[in-house]
C-alpha cells in the first residue's frame, strides 16, 4: 500500500500562514448565492445620448459596477456583494495592517475578542485555524488500531512530531508528551491493544506541550508561546454517556483552590489528576506532567530579554477541550503564569466542540484569574450541550440561583463562536451526530465563516484562505458526493508494518527515550510541593 500523506502535506504553506495557501479549484472557490432582486431604474437612450462620450463612459462604468454586483441603490446604502477573491484580498490587506506581532494580545483575548468576530478578523481566523490544527495533530498522530501493539500511543517520536505530520513549518518544537492512566471509567475514550505484549497496559497518549522557536517567536508571533494540545475524540461520542455527570469540588483531588464551591465534572477531574504508579508512563498524573513542564518552560524563557513576552495557549477538541479548560485554570490557580518579576503571563484557551466543565462558581473563578476562553462550536453538535442538559447557563437566573448547589448544575465559560455546517455548500445533510462534532469540519467552517455585508445584512460562505475542503473527509463522510472526495480517506501505510534487514515484515519499535518523562520532573514537582512517587 502506498504511503498516504498526512493532511498537512496537502497544504503547501506553514500552518500559521493560512492566507498564502493556494486557492482551491475555481469552480468551488467562488460560490455564488442567489441574491435578492435588484430594482434598477431604466430609460431609453437616444442615438445622440448613446454617441456622446459622457454617456458612453457612464454606461461602461455602470456595466462595470453591475458585473461587480454593485448598483446605484446598493451603493447608496453602502452595501456590496463580494466575490471570494474580494474577500481574500480584503483579509490579506487587513492582516497586513494588523499583523499578529502587533495585535497578539487582542487575538489572545485581552478584551474578550470584542469587535473581532463580526465580521471575523482575518488574523483571529488564521490563529483559530492554526491552533485547531495543533489539536487535530493529536488525532493524526494517535494510534487507534487495536491490532497494533502500540495502540493508544503516538505514532511519531516527540522530536520528529511536526515533521512527520507535514507541519515542519509550524514554528514549534514539542517539549514534552502527555500521558494519562486509562484506568478511569471512560471505556469509549481510551484505546487499547488486543495483544498481550504492548507498549503500556494502563496508559494512553494524551497530547503534548510545545514551544515556539526563536524565529517564529520574534518574527511571527511577537512573543514566546507555550502551547498545550489535548487529544479528544474523533467519532466515538459514547464517552458522553460514560460521564458520571456530577460536579465535584476541585479541592477534593488536591487542586489548590481557596473556594470549596468551585466544582467541575468528576470524570474530567479524575482523568486529569489520577495516576498509576505501577506504569512508567502514567506514574505521574496528567496534571503533574503539565504543571512541571509549564514551570520548566516559564523559568527557561522568563525575561530572556527585556522586551520579550510569554504566552500560554491551551487547545483541545471534544473531551480534550474540557481538559484544556481545566488545565488552564490549574496553571493560573497555581500561579505558574507569573514571571520572576511578577509580570502576568496571559493564559488563553481555544476549544473546539468542547463540553461544559464546571459550575457557575468555576466560571467566575476562571474570570477572576484572568484566563481567557473562546469556544468554537457547531450549533448542531450535542457535545457542547452536555453535561447539564437542563440546568445550565441558559436557564432562568432565578432557577440557577436555587439550583446552584446541586451536583448537576453546569455553566459554560468564556466566549462562544457558533458555526453552522448547514451554511457550507460543501457539506451534505447528515444524521450522523459525529459529523457535527468533527474537528476538520469545524476548521472548514472557520475558513468560510459567514462574511457579512455592511450593516450585517445577509451572509456568504467563502473559503477565505482556500483551505482544502478534502480534509473534511479525512476521517468522516461529510462532503457532498459531486466533490468526489472518498470518505475516511486517510490511512496509515501498511498499518505501520515495515521490512527489517532480513526482509521480514514487522512492527517497528516506536517509543524512544525522549518520549518518556523528563528526569527533572521530580525536581519541579518538589518545588511545587506536589505529591509524587520517589
Amino acid at each position: 500500500m502506498a504511503t498516504i500523506p498526512s493532511h498537512n502535506h496537502l497544504l503547501t504553506t506553514n500552518s500559521g500562514h493560512h492566507h498564502s495557501s493556494p486557492p482551491v479549484n475555481s469552480s468551488f472557490s467562488k460560490i455564488n448565492f442567489p441574491v435578492k432582486p435588484r430594482v434598477t431604474a431604466t430609460r431609453a437612450l437616444s442615438r445622440t445620448d448613446e454617441s456622446s462620450l459622457s454617456a458612453v463612459i457612464s454606461r461602461l462604468e455602470r456595466e462595470r459596477r453591475e458585473r461587480q454586483g454593485l448598483t446605484d441603490e446598493a451603493e447608496g446604502l453602502g452595501e456590496r456583494w463580494m466575490t471570494a477573491e474580494d474577500i481574500r484580498r480584503r483579509d490579506k490587506t487587513s492582516e497586513e495592517k494588523g499583523k499578529l506581532i502587533d495585535t497578539w494580545r487582542k487575538i489572545q483575548g485581552e478584551d474578550d475578542w470584542a469587535g473581532l468576530m463580526e465580521p471575523m478578523d482575518p488574523v483571529l481566523r488564521s490563529e483559530l485555524i492554526r491552533y485547531g490544527e495543533m489539536a487535530q495533530a493529536c488525532y493524526d498522530a494517535f494510534d487507534f488500531d487495536p491490532a497494533s501493539k502500540y495502540c493508544g500511543s503516538s505514532r511519531f517520536s516527540r522530536l520528529e512530531f511536526f515533521d512527520s505530520l507535514g507541519m515542519s513549518g509550524s514554528g514549534y518544537e514539542v517539549a514534552r508528551y502527555l500521558y494519562a492512566t486509562s484506568n478511569i471509567n471512560l471505556p469509549n475514550f481510551f484505546s487499547k491493544s488486543r495483544w498481550s505484549k504492548v507498549w503500556s497496559k494502563n496508559a494512553n497518549w494524551m497530547g503534548y506541550v510545545a514551544v515556539s522557536d526563536d524565529e517564529t517567536s520574534r518574527n511571527r508571533l511577537g512573543r514566546r508561546d507555550i502551547a498545550i494540545a489535548w487529544r479528544g475524540t474523533v467519532t466515538k461520542l459514547e464517552w458522553i454517556a460514560d460521564l458520571k455527570d456530577y460536579l465535584k469540588p476541585v479541592s477534593e483531588n488536591k487542586i489548590r483552590c481557596p473556594d470549596p464551591a468551585v466544582k467541575v465534572e468528576s470524570g474530567f477531574l479524575d482523568l486529569y489528576t489520577d495516576k498509576d504508579t505501577s506504569c512508567k508512563f502514567a506514574k505521574f498524573s496528567a496534571r503533574e506532567q503539565i504543571l512541571a513542564e509549564v514551570k520548566r518552560l516559564v523559568e527557561t524563557y522568563d525575561d530572556e530579554d527585556e522586551d520579550s513576552d510569554l504566552s500560554i495557549t491551551v487547545t483541545g477538541h471534544s473531551l480534550g477541550g474540557a481538559l484544556a479548560i481545566l488545565s488552564a485554570y490549574d496553571i493560573a490557580e497555581m500561579g505558574l503564569n507569573r514571571s520572576k518579576s511578577g509580570k502576568v503571563i496571559p493564559v488563553t484557551v481555544l476549544t473546539y466542540g468542547g463540553p461544559r466543565v464546571g459550575n457557575v462558581r468555576f466560571k467566575e473563578r476562571m474570570e477572576e484569574l484572568g484566563v481567557k476562553v473562546m469556544r468554537v462550536v457547531n450549533v448542531h453538535d450535542m457535545v457542547p450541550k452536555s453535561p447539564g442538559l437542563f440546568l445550565n447557563e441558559s436557564a432562568p437566573h432565578a432557577l440557577m440561583k436555587i439550583a446552584e448547589g446541586l451536583p448537576w448544575c453546569y455553566c459554560h465559560v468564556g466566549e462562544e463562536l457558533a458555526l453552522d455546517h448547514q451554511n457550507s455548500p460543501f457539506l451534505k445533510p447528515s444524521v450522523d451526530l459525529s459529523n457535527a462534532h468533527n474537528l476538520e469540519a469545524m476548521l472548514h467552517l472557520l475558513d468560510g465563516f459567514f462574511l457579512y455585508r455592511y450593516h450585517g445584512k445577509g451572509e456568504r460562505f467563502v473559503l477565505s484562505s482556500g483551505r482544502d475542503h478534502a480534509l473534511v473527509n479525512k476521517a468522516s463522510d461529510f462532503l457532498k458526493e459531486h466533490l468526489q472526495i472518498p470518505p475516511f480517506w486517510r490511512q496509515d501505510a501498511n498499518k505501520g508494518m515495515v521490512r527489517n534487514s532480513e526482509g521480514r515484515w514487522i512492527q517497528a519499535e516506536r517509543l524512544r527515550s525522549e518520549d518518556h518523562h523528563s528526569p527533572d520532573i521530580h525536581h519541579h514537582l518538589s518545588q511545587l510541593r506536589l505529591d509524587h512517587p520517589s
